[in-house]
């Protein structure tokens, strides 16, 4: 509600800069949109699933939701996946249709994505993966586990004393022969189940990551459905389960830890596409025993879309908040200056806003890789043609490779985007209602969970590297390797101010450098005896480089498909101030492989803050192209009508009753206030009068 303003005084006026702005914008905003979310049909399901989900009173979220406790959001949750269970019955048999509609979700209310995503995620997929078909459609479809009707999963892998290393696990599952029942045990607290999302209260199974134990013979870890808790929700003998406690963030995740004691389940509860047992004690292991770990890959793969759709919301709260806010005046102006006018402030801002179209690039791309190659390597199985199980075995190496390298440095970079973006807002940025204290918490756990950033970037480097020694050795490169045939050993690439201005030899220049770090790793590992961990820090900033060629590779093909010219012009324009970024970023190395000259890096940042400047101009109607409602945005400070200050000054009066002027604790204050002196507190003990008797 507006409020009477004094005569002669300067009111803000963010809302009118911000619509000014607006209006400004020489692009077609639906084209645009087409292109972040990969087509115009995509864009068009996008839209249609976000509306559904806005008008949704269930699924609502409100500024409210800054102020819950855990019990308050664990309840809110568990009523909004009642819901969702609604939603998902209608979507099928499209299933992909609710995936999409919970990465959605995943932007705005990311606790109740990730409760709902081990369910389907973690659980259903490790069924899916390395179950046989019989396996998944008893689990998935004739118990109901897909429409959680009877079944609820969580996903136990990860073990107090063992994350990352999921070969050296050490929750075992024996064979007994003369029962036909694997025995599932906990043999010491470092192998109790930890952090197993939707353990401590919601599922009714799980799969158990376990070694496989038959005739004293240790096979290594697979994969087993173990029941948790019976119809009336009480746990089964030989089952102690509880909650690991208060967490960073995610508050409606009921994490919890799990201990089984000599716990039996039917051999057939083995999860057996590659491996099998029978009842004999016979164990046949897979010919090809990579093939189980791409069940492992969805999470990942979905990372890098929560990390785009996240990173937009928050970017768009920061570039609206820049857009809107004067601070300080400049020489010859009466009027303070808006904070983007300020070129410190552009070069904190747009380089993110360029990574998150970058992002959107490389989801679109990874889920589609993601599922053809799923696709096809059910198809071997099936049929047990070992030319397609030889083909899905190197898709899945590229997969994991472009997982590791994309999910890790997506992660980061979106944990520095919130971070930076609330620091860009000043001390508005840190009130709970602005959204990014929230936001920084349940986003952060991206870069430890599925794979620590720092194991994922290390093996994505290693791979890099692999594939050039290969290439080295017998010419060859494929898959999104293939631009190591265009590199070369030496020479600058980067030569004068036009080249710097060209997007297809920045592109160039990521290649190249990719290419002369992964040599001078090769002579390294030559050198000190094929010891992996001194070149740690090369295989990390090789992921990094991995990732933004990846991206920067497909952007380029893109564009050569988009039609309008305006919007052709601003994806140009991102796409060199993204370049530019991890240029500046990893400068050393691209100086000394001899990439670009000193000249020309020196050039680098004179370009950059030409390009900031165009961006600039635009920054409203390249956050409008994400369409992203109030709803979604959730934050006092980035709302579509930019009326920033009545904003945040209505949700603070709603949510703050300011009629209650006296503390609950205000008995205690008044009394610290109104405390007599230290003299009478001590009856005047000490007083000139009291000392003159006493001596």
């Amino acid at each position: 509600m507006k409020q009477t303003v004094l005569p002669n005084s300067m009111e803000p006026d963010p809302q009118q800069l911000i619509w000014k702005e607006r209006a400004l914008t020489t692009f077609p905003l639906n084209e645009m949109h087409s292109f972040i979310e990969g087509s115009n049909d995509q864009a068009l399901h996008t839209l249609r699933l976000m509306q559904q989900i806005e008008r949704d009173p269930v699924l609502a979220v409100k500024p409210e939701y800054y102020e819950m406790s855990r019990d308050e959001h664990r309840k809110l949750t568990a009523d909004k996946i009642a819901r969702l269970s609604q939603y998902m019955e209608q979507d099928a048999p499209d299933f992909q249709v609710f995936q999409d509609r919970l990465n959605l979700i995943a932007m705005i209310d990311p606790q109740l994505g990730t409760r709902l995503g081990v369910h389907l995620g973690l659980f259903m997929s490790a069924v899916r993966g390395n179950g046989t078909d019989e396996q998944y459609k008893y689990w998935a479809f004739e118990r109901g586990a897909m429409y959680i009707k009877d079944i609820y999963g969580c996903f136990s892998m990860t073990e107090i004393a063992h994350g990352s290393n999921v070969a050296a696990l050490q929750t075992t599952a024996t064979l007994d022969l003369s029962t036909d029942e694997f025995i599932i045990n906990t043999p010491h607290v470092g192998a109790t189940k930890w952090w197993i999302g939707g353990a401590a209260h919601s599922a009714t199974h799980t799969v158990v990551y376990a070694r496989l134990i038959v005739k004293n013979k240790d096979y290594g870890v697979k994969t087993f459905v173990v029941p948790l808790r019976d119809s009336n929700h009480d746990l089964y003998p030989g089952i102690a389960i509880g909650d690991i406690g208060e967490k960073m963030g995610r508050d409606g995740i009921d994490n919890g830890w799990i201990q089984f004691s000599s716990v039996r389940i039917p051999r057939q509860y083995m999860l057996s596409k590659f491996t099998k047992v029978d009842s004999n004690g016979n164990v046949a292991e897979p010919p090809l025993e990579q093939l189980s770990y791409g069940a492992l890959l969805g999470g990942r793969v979905t990372m890098v879309t929560d990390s785009f759709r996240t990173g937009s919301r928050f970017v768009t709260i920061a570039l609206r908040y820049a857009v809107g806010r004067r601070q300080f005046t400049v020489k010859g102006e009466k009027m303070e200056n808006q904070l983007i006018n300020y070129p410190l402030h552009q070069k904190r801002l747009l380089p993110y806003l360029a990574w998150v179209y970058g992002m959107s690039i490389a989801s679109n791309q990874i889920q589609s890789d993601h599922k053809k190659i799923l696709n096809n390597l059910d198809q071997g199985v099936r049929s047990g043609d070992m030319r397609i199980l030889g083909k899905s075995i190197f898709d899945l190496k590229g997969l994991f490779a472009d997982s590791a390298s994309l999910k890790s440095t997506c992660t980061w970079l979106t944990a520095d985007l919130i971070d930076e973006c609330r620091q860009s807002c000043g001390g508005h940025g840190y009130s709970a209602y602005s959204g990014f204290a929230k936001g920084f918490a349940d986003h952060v756990v991206q870069c430890t969970w599925e794979g620590d950033n720092n194991i994922l970037a290390q093996n994505s480097g290693r791979i890099t590297i692999q594939r050039v020694m290969s290439y080295l050795k017998n010419g060859k490169a494929n898959g999104n390797y293939s631009f190591l045939k265009k590199t070369e050993k030496e020479g600058v690439i980067l030569k004068n101010d036009q080249d710097l201005k060209d997007v297809n030899k920045l592109n160039s220049a990521l290649q190249n450098v990719i290419f002369r770090i992964s040599l001078k790793c090769l002579n390294d590992l030559e050198n000190n005896g094929k010891n992996w961990d001194i070149i740690a820090n090369e295989k990390l900033a090789l992921s990094k480089l991995y990732a933004a060629e990846y991206i920067l590779d497909k952007w380029i093909f893109k564009l050569s498909e988009v039609q309008n010219k305006q919007v052709k012009e601003e994806l140009d324009n991102l796409a060199i101030l993204f370049a530019y970024t991890n240029i500046e970023k990893f400068g050393i190395h691209f100086l000394q492989t001899g990439v670009l000259s000193n000249n020309t890096f020196s050039q680098l940042e004179k370009e950059t803050y030409v390009t900031l400047g165009k961006i600039r101009e635009h920054v409203v109607g390249l956050t409008d192209s994400f369409k992203l409602s109030d709803f979604f945005i959730n934050s006092v400070l980035g709302n579509f009508n930019g009326d920033i200050y009545h904003n945040y000054l209505e949700i603070v009066q709603n949510l703050n009753d300011s009629s209650v002027t006296k503390a609950p604790y205000a008995k205690e204050f008044m009394a610290m206030l109104n405390r007599v002196t230290v003299s009478e507190r001590e009856k005047d003990q000490k007083s000139a009068g009291v000392l003159k008797k006493l001596s």
